[in-house]
């Protein structure tokens, strides 16, 4: 969603969400490698000068960037959650707002998927450290849901989580703005296939006698 960056914006002196929601929108609509600091300071109505003393550097302004925009889905996910106390729910309500936040097209959460590898050194690492944050959040409702038994043993969890982002982010790439399918609809599809798998309940059990069975054939 393209933030209104008008005449109103423009007036204003410097302001660092109005300069964030600048840069947002340019680097969404060039490519971080694509725009200029010029044309993010004038996005935000101001001179390139007053830009460059506030952010040294393209990279400090899309590390607040993408700092502003995992804060913002780390308090979209906790407040999801936070009614819940049931820790399956927990991880349900989380998982769509994951996908909600990442479908809404949101300048910020667009710059967070495509341009945070343009990111180098300290600024990779400063970058790392604030996905870190979010990760142990999704940590905390992965390790609640296993101590209270709704995880099978000997999953890894760490490789749930990191399946999870790999296909709630996906989403992003695939989805159309024609499909009928909400993305309640498609977040809530695609926990019934992590909470419950894809094969029936009866092949399951004898899918899982074979493989056991293959395992042991190979040592």
């Amino acid at each position: 969603m393209t933030k209104n960056l008008g005449p109103a914006a423009a007036r204003r002196t410097f302001d660092e969400e109005v300069v964030l929601d600048a840069a947002a929108h340019v680097f969404r609509k060039h490519g971080f490698g694509g725009a200029t600091v010029r044309e993010v300071a004038q996005a935000a109505g101001m001179l390139p000068g007053s830009l460059h003393y506030r952010y040294p550097s393209k990279e400090a302004l899309l590390l607040d960037l993408m700092e502003r925009a995992l804060n913002r889905v780390l308090a979209l996910g906790r407040s999801a959650v936070e009614s819940a106390r049931d820790p399956a729910e927990r991880l349900r309500l989380g998982l769509r707002a994951h996908i909600e936040a990442l479908l809404s097209g949101d300048d910020d959460f667009y710059v967070l998927l495509y341009d945070w590898r343009s990111l180098e050194g300290a600024a990779m690492l400063g970058m790392l450290r604030l996905r870190a944050r979010y990760e142990a959040f999704w940590d905390d409702l992965l390790q609640d849901a296993a101590r209270a038994g709704w995880v099978r043993p000997g999953i890894d969890l760490e490789l749930v989580r990191q399946f999870g982002f790999g296909a709630m982010n996906w989403v992003a790439q695939w989805r159309q703005e024609t499909d009928p399918r909400t993305p309640a609809d498609i977040a809530d599809a695609f926990w019934s296939y992590l909470a419950f798998g894809l094969l029936a309940e009866d092949k399951r059990r004898g899918f899982g006698q074979t493989t056991r069975k293959r395992k042991g054939g190979r040592r």
